[in-house]
């Protein structure tokens, strides 16, 4: 193996691939980056913890068609430092990687290709058609919402849906629930469910793929496709029974509010500074009149923020987790949103001023009587 290819090339392909590379393994290969050199002057990259595999593809000039795998931390912390020029790489005995860039070479110990994983396809699949930008916002509007314990089964996952005139993507953790929803014609009804960890990783890809506008999703029972112009994800689904997110949402209310999102998330801000981690990042919020009043209070002090709202209902005190509102509030770019109360301890509302493209539910924090 031997080729040619552009300094910033392969490095921005590197931090691509680079998210599917997994530290937590015992399996050295997956700890790797697979090269793979071929005749039609391309060069493929490929990652694989197993459960995410990205390959990406770029130009070189290939004189010499081969494949090996290096190790990814080594490989791309020595690319990135390299200049911006022509980097010259090349195959030789002993799984030996030689690499010649200016006044620099480098030689490195790649492993077989062959002990790789297969990444895998799917055949005969539709593909799904879907806005980069609109996937990339759903996952931002959700993801946050999943668990983080890996024993709780598929709620570390976001469910997709798909239905006949929308997609919608839900997550929850047992405290809080994110539904995003945008109109859109699908071909056929089908629910999915991919680890939240995973549909950040692809955030981030999307952020850096600026060529294309649309993504291709394709799926099976057990996997789906992601592809873009020059990036192929594949990723593993979760299997099981998704909680039923409908019967969650309240249908009633006793206490509406309008509030301006940007001074509501600014008030929490300030008045998080004294909500303490170890009280569930406690705020209380007292709904008077057309005032919502923020305090919260700790050994070092209190704080009292006050936000004009529109009010239709009853007067209410309820408590929440700080960190809860502002993953909501940082979410979405409404400039109004509307909250929706029943008591103090049941669950609060959050959805767009018109529209249904968003529902956030919020478990309140008991707050005892001061």
């Amino acid at each position: 193996m031997k080729f040619i290819c552009q300094q910033h090339l392969l490095s921005k392909a590197l931090n691509t691939v680079c998210k599917a590379v997994t530290t937590r393994t015992t399996i050295p290969i997956l700890k790797g980056i697979l090269l793979e050199a071929s005749s039609d002057n391309i060069l493929k990259l490929a990652a694989s913890d197993l459960d995410l595999s990205i390959e990406k593809k770029i130009s070189a000039s290939v004189f010499e068609e081969g494949s090996i795998v290096v190790s990814s931390r080594l490989f791309t912390d020595i690319i990135r430092k390299l200049p911006n020029e022509d980097i010259e790489i090349e195959l030789f005995e002993n799984n030996n990687v030689r690499i010649k860039c200016h006044s620099s070479e480098f030689v490195i110990i790649g492993q077989p290709a062959e002990e790789f994983p297969n990444i895998g396809e799917i055949r005969h699949n539709d593909a799904v058609s879907i806005d980069k930008e609109l996937f990339k916002e759903m996952i931002k509007k959700t993801s946050f919402s999943a668990s983080i314990d890996e024993a709780k089964g598929v709620i570390v996952g976001v469910l997709i849906e798909m239905d006949k005139e929308s997609l919608n993507m839900v997550a929850l953790d047992g405290f809080r629930m994110a539904v995003t929803k945008e109109y859109m014609k699908n071909a056929e009804r089908r629910k999915i469910i991919i680890s939240a960890r995973i549909l950040n990783e692809i955030q981030k890809i999307l952020v850096d793929e600026d060529k294309e506008k649309e993504i291709s999703l394709i799926l099976d029972e057990k996997k789906a496709i992601i592809n873009l112009e020059d990036t192929k994800i594949v990723l593993r689904l979760l299997e099981g029974e998704f909680i039923k997110y409908k019967d969650i949402i309240p249908k009633e209310h006793k206490t509406k509010i309008h509030v301006p999102r940007t001074d509501f998330l600014e008030s929490i801000e300030r008045a998080s500074l004294l909500a303490k981690e170890g009280k569930n990042n406690l705020i209380k919020i007292s709904i008077n009149e057309n005032e919502m009043r923020i305090t919260s209070r700790s050994e070092e002090g209190n704080v009292k923020e006050d936000v004009s709202v529109e009010k239709t209902g009853e007067d209410l005190d309820i408590g929440f987790n700080s960190k809860y509102l502002l993953d909501v509030l940082k979410a979405v770019s409404d400039e109004e949103i509307k909250m929706e109360f029943n008591s103090s301890v049941s669950p609060c509302l959050i959805r767009p001023v018109e529209g249904d493209h968003f529902e956030y539910l919020i478990l309140p924090v008991r707050i005892t009587a001061s």
